[in-house]
């Protein structure tokens, strides 16, 4: 009989290496503290994106910062407290700033994000829910018309890999998305995307999907990891030892501490979003759209429409800045102006960010028996399918027919 594989995090990247171990014939146990796919996969924008194959150092941001962080109204802030730790983490990501490496670092994040809608559609056929992602495109809008341009690095990758791209005028725009705000001039369409219109629900479907295949689903705290002298691991939790053989580590931002007392060090920080919901919206969006200057997602969902985005740049158990919801409500209005914003619901989540915008995936050093899933940044929801079957086949001894070496756990 198959040993049961022991995945540690139960958000959309552990619930995606789930399910592709199960279509492998490979038993499967998901621990969590919480219900799955309800903690940072709940809250984000929805968009389920091939294309977004940008990382988030790009050429000439240096530039950028400094004004960010002096803006209160800016996607960017950092808490005073994490300073010491945001310096050198921020020093690498400015070094992976280069057109050279952005090109690298976009090609790795192609091959995890391209296949993402294919994925999920398998992942959620039968399961009755098949319709919670939909066809869309992904909108990017401007103010200033002479910001759409299609020559511009990040859309020139995506043209180059055979992404489908159009510069629409203000007019245009309006038509396609009445409800959006005249003062958006022009606009990006990029096309073969998708939506979710409710990640949270995606992620409780699929972990369903799992455990309707056999999957064995526990909800407690896994405290700390340790190797047994015969190979093995040894889960700590409140509530006693779970004992494993093979262990996926896809515990987002948490993973970090889980690796310290096994002396592994990476530079995984919390970078904090935040989205606004609008239960009782009055305007609807018919695709994903960005407000390119504010660096906000908007999206029509089955419980209203959410308004996305922020990078918080804060230790994992922060307080919440309150600050962060008057803020993205006037951002919300300021895109769609007949949006009803009472009755807002208010949420923050941690995004698991390396300074390259690459997730580590892979045998951890010199620890047999133990991978990584975690690191998924700004793109969890689109490389997560991928991810899980990259995990998948590694666990299940296949060789993947591709270089892994840019998600290599050990790379730092």
């Amino acid at each position: 009989m198959t040993e049961q594989v022991t995945i540690i995090g139960a958000g959309i990247v552990g619930i995606c290496c789930a399910l592709s171990l199960q279509e492998r014939g490979i038993p499967v146990r998901l621990v969590d503290r919480g219900e799955p796919g309800q903690e940072t996969s709940f809250g984000n924008a929805g968009v389920v994106s091939p294309w977004s194959i940008i990382p988030q150092a790009v050429p000439g941001i240096w530039k950028k910062l400094p004004q960010m962080l002096l803006d209160p109204k800016s996607a960017l802030s950092v808490q005073p407290a994490f300073w010491p730790k945001m310096i050198p983490w921020g020093l690498r990501f400015l070094g992976n700033s280069g057109k050279k490496t952005v090109r690298e670092v976009s090609d790795a994040m192609e091959l995890l994000c391209r296949p993402s809608i294919d994925l999920y559609r398998r992942h959620l056929q039968g399961t009755g829910h098949e319709d919670l992602i939909a066809d869309s495109y992904y909108v990017h809008a401007f103010r200033r018309p002479e910001q759409a341009d299609l020559e511009g690095l990040d859309y020139l990758i995506r043209q180059e890999k055979g992404g489908d791209l159009e510069r629409v005028d203000g007019q245009e725009l309006r038509r396609l998305e009445p409800a959006l705000s005249s003062e958006f001039k022009a606009a990006v369409l990029i096309k073969g995307q998708a939506r979710v219109t409710s990640p949270g629900r995606v992620g409780a479907v699929l972990a369903e999907k799992a455990r309707q295949q056999g999957a064995e689903i526990v909800k407690t705290e896994i405290t700390g990891l340790t190797a047994t002298q015969d190979g093995d691991w040894h889960l700590s939790t409140p509530q006693g030892t779970l004992n494993a053989h093979k262990v996926i580590l896809a515990a987002g931002v948490w993973s970090a501490e889980l690796l310290k007392p096994l002396r592994l060090s990476v530079p995984l920080v919390a970078e904090r979003g935040y989205h606004v919901e609008f239960p009782t919206p009055a305007a609807n969006l018919n695709n994903s759209v960005m407000d390119v200057d504010a660096k906000v997602v908007a999206s029509s969902m089955a419980d209203g429409l959410r308004v996305a985005g922020t990078a918080e740049f804060a230790k994992v158990d922060a307080p919440i800045d309150p600050r962060k919801e008057k803020l993205l409500t006037e951002q919300a209005k300021s895109m769609v102006p007949d949006l009803d914003t009472s009755k807002a619901r208010f949420w923050m989540g941690r995004r698991p960010s390396f300074p390259d915008s690459l997730p580590a995936i892979g045998q951890l050093e010199s620890k047999t028996g133990l991978y990584a899933a975690f690191g998924h940044s700004h793109y969890g929801l689109m490389m997560a399918p991928k991810t899980g079957e990259l995990v998948a086949d590694l666990v299940s001894d296949r060789k993947p027919n591709i270089n892994l070496a840019p998600y290599s756990p050990n790379r730092f």
